[in-house]
């Protein structure tokens, strides 16, 4: 079939544009009328079809999609082709790492080692490294920004050598704002033009990121989601992306949201909702006559919490306020283009019609209430008249009122209703300790907020809560109310437009006055970058184990991922983080009870200082402005003076540093072999952890500070790194030592063999002697001995974190048994040839009873198809066995393609050189 029948011309002012219209499908090829498909469906029609050539993309692919059914019995692949790749640092830096160790494979193969080279264009924000170490003073976002080269002066300069010797590889310089903000407002295109193409070619923008907060992008339009950064790099090199038919979940919303509800309210409501109604590896669109009343960076605020609820898309379609964000944005002729070829290929939503889905859920957004989540995972959602209550349960005690119910004080508000006020209130198992830090004394204790951080990801891409939180801190200022000082506060906008309207609108100023001064254009706390608390505060917290807690603006709160010494994490609107800064406490009930006192001792409360939303609507309308895109995207790639001093060469292989602690040439391609060994059926293997439910990547890899005491750090220790110039796992990701040592370093892990002992311990058998993780996987190695995990359900959820697959292969593990999957996680470890297993019938390791100090048996590994059932025999040290059934998660065909290459790049390396042969 001949694929440029379905072209057609449309006009765009005076360019001619082609486009491949969908439409067509029901003339040519007998499809059914596709304009009921979800919005998400189309633009993977689009993609199969434009990338139509009877080899790679068939016809029986694009009907596949072409006819989309809501549900399928066994899983349908399709290859999809994504336009464009967005990666960050942490992630970044170990993709192009993999690229020069395939570099330096094909050269000692004898081939061309430039033919490794991204042929999907790359843009990689490096966002993920700066750290809040210095804030509360105009001069902490020059120190930190220092201090940030100082310690990645390695990692840049990979990156910098990238971006000089890769083709197609465009890198946004430190200190410019997050990736998913800076392609929210600048990268994402909606609509493509191909100017290359023989005519002008328009087609949707699409793409997959290395931070699984890529659906933010989701609230343009724009399909992308969360990848690993090994299936990243196959995409980089021209390999379609394969992915199942996914079943779409429509969420109709209706409504409007009440005065005082922010978009954070919504999508923490959002998250609680969808992640009940079980979403995983699902696509989630929005739609319904309640959308219209979100704007498109209330929808980004939504979309980018997409991993949260589990989905893989958070898809709004687009619409009229799509094209005015790409016009405010300094878009114009990208909007222009959009929306003629959107509405030409019917993937403009007007309402008019409902598209069929899967299942379709309603959210009433009349019914949303202000709210918080917490304190470790961000679909615990708490009402924000439930937080005292809430803590005093984690405390496992009671509060009670100093005043009783009848001698609450009286309120008649601006409306002349009469509300009632509580006095302050106090727990009954009140612990606090007496400090005294530069000369200051203080009081410290359980429920006190030591972090509070507007941080870049979910919300200050959203200018109603950031102007809004300034207004609250305006407010504040004038009531003379003032912040703790054992909080640590920061702001870290996700660009630098952020900064521009909160200047243009007077109200950072304000911000400052409380504390809230710029402290980086990254991700900061969010990601475990809050820097250190000060030392007496963090010894007080140590010695008397108290629950103090962060207030963050993000999207993340799952344990010691913030800081390892807090213990709760609670996500709020940049609104609420001001307001609980100023309270210094969680526990809390802001509804009644006064957030701080004036200087004449008067009580000042909540809806003193909060704005209305008229306030907040005329200062984005007024102050949101144009130029203020325009003057900092033009220069986005440009960097500063750090940057530009980097003095890095261009060259077609890496010159590795042997002694560098930062990057080193990983093991993946030693004794390669262009023919692979098929796998074989796994016998007497040792578990190496026991887990239970909702682990995270952050416990299998954990992103923040690098403990002296353990595996990693003691590594370092012995490289001559003294422990304060450790910086942290994510900036260390280049170098695979590392790495490995702190997979399953999570110093809140729970390895059920451990006992109740929290840390990287397991016990290492037959002896049944404790060691640290990493020390035990390293002895088994030396025994030759295969090593499984034990999992519970939603293994491997959170970010995602390609080191979590990565350091489980090189500790030797050969497969993972779990009750369900996170989506991203899952296709990592086929990515790096772990084989995912889950059991069968709602069974368990528990209802099993197994403990980990079996020898596990794996059979019919051999001659793998999809979804395979294995059998399993654990044998129990006094010879009991104990066998059941489970499935491989090898899901299509190239997911066991991948698996008996021993993962992704081994796979594309041979297919690389088997093409140079045959030239």
């Amino acid at each position: 079939m001949e694929k440029n029948q379905f072209q057609k011309t449309i006009e765009v002012g005076k360019k001619k544009i082609t486009i491949y219209d969908i439409n067509r499908l029901k003339d040519v090829m007998g499809v059914p009328d596709i304009g009921r498909l979800p919005f998400s469906i189309k633009i993977l029609v689009e993609n199969l079809l434009r990338k139509l050539d009877g080899r790679i993309v068939t016809e029986k692919d694009l009907l596949n999609i072409a006819t989309w059914k809501k549900q399928y019995k066994t899983p349908v692949e399709i290859p999809y082709h994504p336009a464009r790749v967005l990666m960050q640092d942490f992630t970044g830096v170990p993709a192009v790492v993999d690229l020069a160790a395939m570099r330096d494979a094909v050269k000692a193969l004898g081939g061309d080692p430039a033919r490794i080279n991204p042929l999907a264009p790359v843009e990689l924000v490096v966002d993920h490294s700066v750290q809040v170490d210095y804030y509360g003073t105009g001069s902490a976002i020059t120190k930190n920004v220092a201090k940030e080269y100082e310690r990645n002066q390695e990692r840049y300069s990979l990156l910098k050598w990238a971006q000089k010797s890769f083709k197609n590889f465009n890198v946004v310089p430190p200190n410019s704002g997050i990736c998913h903000q800076v392609n929210l407002e600048h990268l994402g295109r909606v609509f493509i033009m191909d100017t290359e193409a023989q005519d002008l070619l328009a087609y949707p923008d699409t793409l997959v990121g290395t931070d699984s907060h890529t659906p933010m992008i989701n609230g343009i339009g724009v399909m992308g989601w969360g990848v690993g950064g090994i299936e990243a790099e196959a995409v980089m090199l021209g390999q379609p992306y394969y992915m199942s038919v996914p079943e779409v979940i429509g969420v109709r919303l209706i409504g409007n949201l009440k005065k005082g509800v922010t978009a954070t309210d919504l999508v923490l409501t959002i998250t609680e909702i969808l992640r009940n109604e079980k979403v995983v590896e699902k696509f989630v669109e929005y739609f319904g006559p309640g959308m219209k009343h979100l704007s498109v960076t209330d929808r980004a605020t939504i979309a980018n919490m997409t991993p949260e609820y589990g989905a893989t898309l958070g898809f709004f379609p687009i619409d009229e306020k799509t094209i005015e964000y790409l016009e405010l944005t300094n878009r114009a002729e990208q909007a222009a283009v959009a929306e003629a070829c959107a509405r030409a290929l019917g993937l403009f939503c007007t309402q008019d019609s409902e598209p069929v889905y899967t299942k379709v859920v309603e959210i009433d957004l009349s019914r949303v209430e202000p709210c918080l989540a917490g304190p470790a995972r961000p679909q615990d959602r708490i009402p924000l008249g439930d937080l005292k209550s809430g803590f005093a349960q984690v405390l496992g005690c009671e509060y009670h009122r100093d005043a009783e119910p009848e001698n609450l004080s009286k309120f008649i508000d601006e409306s002349g209703c009469e509300t009632r006020r509580a006095p302050k209130c106090v727990p009954v198992s009140k612990r606090q300790i007496d400090l005294e830090i530069n000369e200051r004394p203080l009081k410290l204790g359980d429920g006190c907020v030591v972090i509070a951080a507007i941080t870049s990801c979910t919300n200050t891409s959203n200018p109603s809560v950031m102007l809004g939180a300034g207004l609250i801190a305006k407010a504040a200022v004038e009531k003379g109310l003032k912040i703790p000082s054992y909080v640590k506060t920061s702001l870290a906008p996700g660009s630098k437009v952020v900064v521009d309207y909160l200047e243009d609108a007077g109200l950072l100023p304000y911000l400052e006055a409380l504390g809230f001064h710029v402290a980086g254009f990254g991700c900061t706390t969010c990601i475990g970058n809050s820097g250190p608390l000060h030392p007496e505060i963090e010894k007080a917290i140590a010695d008397n184990d108290l629950n103090v807690v962060s207030v963050l603006s993000g999207n993340r709160n799952f344990e010691a991922r913030i800081h390892q010494s807090v213990k709760g994490n609670y996500l709020a609107s940049p609104m609420l983080v001001v307001a609980f800064a100023i309270a210094g406490r969680i526990d809390i009930n802001v509804n009644t009870e006064p957030v701080g006192f004036d200087p004449n001792n008067e009580p000042v409360y909540l809806e003193d200082i909060w704005p209305s939303d008229d306030q907040i609507r005329k200062l984005v309308q007024k102050h949101v402005k144009q130029a203020f895109f325009r003057k900092e995207y033009d220069k986005i790639f440009a960097g500063d003076q750090f940057w530009q001093d980097l003095d890095v060469t261009k060259s077609t292989t890496f010159t590795w540093n042997d002694p560098s602690t930062y990057i080193k040439n990983p093991p993946y391609f030693e004794n390669f072999k262009k023919e692979t060994d098929k796998p074989e059926d796994i016998s007497e293997a040792n578990a190496l952890v026991l887990l239970g439910d909702s682990v995270t990547t952050d416990h299998i890899s954990p992103a923040g500070a690098i403990p002296e005491e353990y595996p990693a750090g003691q590594y370092l220790i012995h490289n001559q790194v003294k422990p304060e110039e450790f910086n942290s796992y994510g900036a260390r990701r280049g170098n695979h030592e590392v790495m490995m040592r702190g997979t399953f370093g999570n110093i809140r892990i729970k390895n059920q063999m451990a006992g109740v002992r929290e840390g990287s311990f397991t016990l290492k058998f037959p002896s049944g002697q404790e060691k640290f993780i990493y020390d035990a996987a390293m002895a088994y190695q030396k025994e030759n001995k295969p090593l499984v995990i034990l999992g519970g359900k939603e293994y491997g959820t959170g970010s995602s974190r390609d080191w979590a697959a990565k350091g489980t292969a090189l500790l030797g593990v050969k497969a993972i048994i779990a009750e369900s999957y996170e989506r991203i996680h899952r296709s990592n470890l086929v990515g790096m040839g772990v084989l995912p297993l889950v059991f069968e019938n709602g069974e368990s390791w528990r209802s099993l009873g197994l403990d980990g100090s079996e020898t596990f048996s794996i059979k019919g590994i051999a001659n793998m198809t999809p979804r395979k059932t294995l059998e399993v025999t654990a044998r129990k040290t006094n010879g009991i066995q104990v066998q059941f059934l489970v499935t491989a998660r090898l899901d299509t065909v190239v997911d066991v393609e991948y698996f008996e290459n021993n993962g992704i790049l081994p796979c594309i390396l041979r297919k690389l050189l088997k093409m140079e042969s045959q030239a």
